[in-house]
């Protein structure tokens, strides 16, 4: 059975293990991650960070479990994600999804922080059909 407390997350940028924000938000908070796909549309944004958004291409990343929702506070600020603030107005969107493992077995729901696609438009953000972002992946 499992622990209906736990807070699953799919990250897919800064936030996965060996990427810039791991270490602080993710390190010894994460009791559990396993490498998972999402549905949507990854882009690389020039400030050095990716955003999803809706779609239908698989995304590549690591769904991390939290013993509970608290974790989400420090993620929702650092993603500027504020529940009571109009979608358009904060830079990201968190959503409730469902998850994959590689195999495309569903994992179950997680929380995902999607960008509405005029924001990625306005920030120029450039498409990554692989579906994976690294933060030394050079995209100009």
């Amino acid at each position: 059975m499992k622990n209906a407390s736990l807070c699953n997350v799919f990250v897919y940028g800064t936030l996965k293990p060996n990427e810039a924000n791991y270490a602080e938000y993710c390190a010894g908070k994460a009791i559990a991650q396993q490498q998972a796909i999402a549905y949507g549309e990854l882009f690389a944004l020039p400030m050095g960070y990716p955003a999803m958004t809706v779609g239908k291409a698989q995304v590549h990343g690591y769904l991390l479990s939290f013993p509970d929702a608290s974790i989400l506070e420090s993620l929702d600020e650092l993603e500027d994600y504020q529940s009571d603030r109009a979608s358009h107005e904060n830079l990201y969107d968190r959503r409730l999804i469902e998850v994959f493992d590689l195999q495309d077995e569903s994992l179950g729901m997680a929380w995902a922080y999607f960008m509405e696609l005029a924001q990625v438009t306005k920030f120029v953000g450039i498409a990554q059909p692989d579906g994976l972002w690294t933060q030394n992946h050079e995209i100009f």
